[in-house]
């Protein structure tokens, strides 16, 4: 595998679903249009699967490094993948055929473009994961926001375009700042390269200006707490599909962001403002989780609960030691599976009655058994429960975390206990109770595609929880190597300081 371009080919494949789109004409052109979407996406996530069997857990460095001159002197197309971005691309590639699953037997109008936007945004997605050039990143990471304008200001709810443009803008604006910084490095360090930017010594005040340009980009994508507000607009206007892979991967890029660049490259600012990051996310946590408690529209309280799982990955990024980081990493991983199915379970019983209103549901149970069954099952997970992948993320967090700080600790529990108040108060409100309602009562349980969507879910969800080394040991090296680069860094600042 040293010379085989495998990156580039899983990374670009999706393109190919395009050309086949775009060929397809006829009366039947929609069909063979999802099917191959559908195919290219499995057929992507097969040649993902390569690497997974491939890679050598013994070491930190990048493996299937892929580089060749791009333009000008020293930026290239540099790619490659270490313990950590390959759980990334594993996740992408996985969701893909479920997303475009999703939209099957939902989605009517444009279903060519629609097809498309999802493919080629699949391949801006992949592209981050591997980016080892900062120009090459930047290209992929706001590239994507393309692709999921158009599917949320197209293919959305009655107020698509304000929610469209919203995301569009927060995410800009952070972007147009990190792009600065990027600028600024590669005319300090001479090169684009992000492995050599790592091993590169910014100067300490120049590290502080860095990190908060990438951290308004970082944190509008993860999101944070107060640039949190686009998330739940998006969320609600966007089609179940887009909200599956909104959830699913896209709220990964910013902590991907913070382990790929500010940890490494900004050492000392990361250290100086981690009191900041602790800040907005034991807000992000409690705030929301409040707010989530209050919500009538089942996806809004979903997105809530977003940015407060979201608020766990930044408190144990910020912990620079191996249990947070691991944790945080974990539970992006279980967030990715479990808020990619609870989206899921809103879109069941939208497509059946064309609502969101908690207040329009109950008594599920009594009509949609299996249906009740899978939605228990991802409430269950989503707070936390132990067999699952958020609890073993979660208790990596904490631990991690009352190593750094006691009060954070408490404030991060208490947002636990208040997302199963709203978790399980929704999953009560919807499923549980009398069966009043005459059009619920005519509703029926989930069909034969939603049963195939939701199975290797809830199996990686289990699989998470119940042997999570399958994931850990491939991070376990990278990680150990991340702080260990990291502390060397502070230490060589504290040296040059003493003389």
């Amino acid at each position: 595998m040293e010379h085989f371009p495998i990156l580039s080919i899983i990374t670009f494949l999706p393109l190919l679903g395009v050309v086949f789109i775009l060929l397809t004409k006829g009366e039947n052109a929609d069909r063979n249009a999802r099917n191959a979407a559908l195919w290219v996406t499995v057929f992507t996530f097969l040649a993902s699967l390569i690497l997974w069997f491939s890679f050598d857990k013994t070491t930190a460095d990048f493996q299937f490094v892929e580089k060749a001159s791009w333009f000008g002197d020293n930026i290239n197309y540099h790619m490659g993948i270490d313990g950590i971005s390959i759980l990334f691309v594993m996740l992408t590639t996985f969701i893909m055929p479920i997303v475009i699953l999703t939209g099957w037997d939902t989605v009517h109008s444009r279903v060519k473009e629609y097809l498309i936007a999802f493919l080629i945004l699949e391949t801006l997605m992949i592209g981050v994961f591997c980016a080892l050039d900062i120009v090459l990143f930047y290209l992929f990471f706001e590239g994507g926001l393309i692709p999921m304008f158009l599917i949320i200001g197209v293919w959305g709810g009655k107020n698509r375009v304000y929610a469209s443009y919203k995301l569009f803008l927060y995410t800009l604006l952070g972007s147009v700042l990190m792009l600065l910084a990027m600028l600024y490095m590669y005319f300090q360090a001479g090169t684009t390269d992000i492995p050599t930017l790592m091993q590169y010594g910014f100067d300490v005040n120049a590290q502080i200006w860095l990190f908060l340009a990438f951290f308004a980009s970082f944190a509008v994508k993860t999101p944070m707490w107060p640039v949190h507000t686009w998330l739940p607009d998006a969320h609600v206007q966007a089609p179940t599909a887009g909200s599956v892979i909104l959830a699913g991967i896209l709220l990964k890029m910013g902590g991907y962001g913070f382990l790929r660049f500010s940890l490494p490259m900004f050492p000392v600012a990361s250290v100086e403002l981690a009191w900041l990051i602790y800040t907005l996310s034991v807000i992000a946590i409690i705030y929301t989780s409040f707010v989530a408690l209050v919500q009538q529209d089942m996806k809004k309280l979903i997105a809530y609960s977003s940015v407060a799982h979201m608020g766990f990955v930044t408190l144990g990024i910020f912990t620079f030691n191996t249990q947070g980081i691991e944790g945080a990493i974990i539970v992006m991983l279980a967030h990715g599976f479990v808020a990619s199915a609870l989206f899921l379970c809103v879109g069941v019983i939208y497509d059946r009655l064309h609502t969101r209103e908690i207040e329009r549901y109950g008594g599920l149970v009594n009509v949609m058994p299996k249906y009740a069954l899978t939605f228990m099952f991802f409430t269950m997970a989503s707070v936390g429960l132990p067999g699952t992948g958020n609890f073993v993320g979660e208790i990596l967090v904490l631990i991690g975390l009352f190593k750094v700080s006691i009060w954070a600790t408490f404030f991060a529990a208490t947002g636990l206990i208040l997302g199963a108040a709203y978790m399980l108060w929704l999953y009560r409100k919807v499923v549980f109770g009398e069966l009043i309602k005459e059009d619920l009562k005519a509703m029926m349980d989930m069909n034969k595609r939603e049963i195939i969507i939701f199975t290797p879910l809830v199996f990686f969800t289990l699989l998470m929880g119940i042997y999570p080394s399958v994931f850990l040991d491939f991070i376990h090296v990278s990680v150990d190597n991340l702080i260990t680069h990291h502390q060397a860094a502070l230490a060589a600042v504290t040296d040059v300081v003493a003389h």
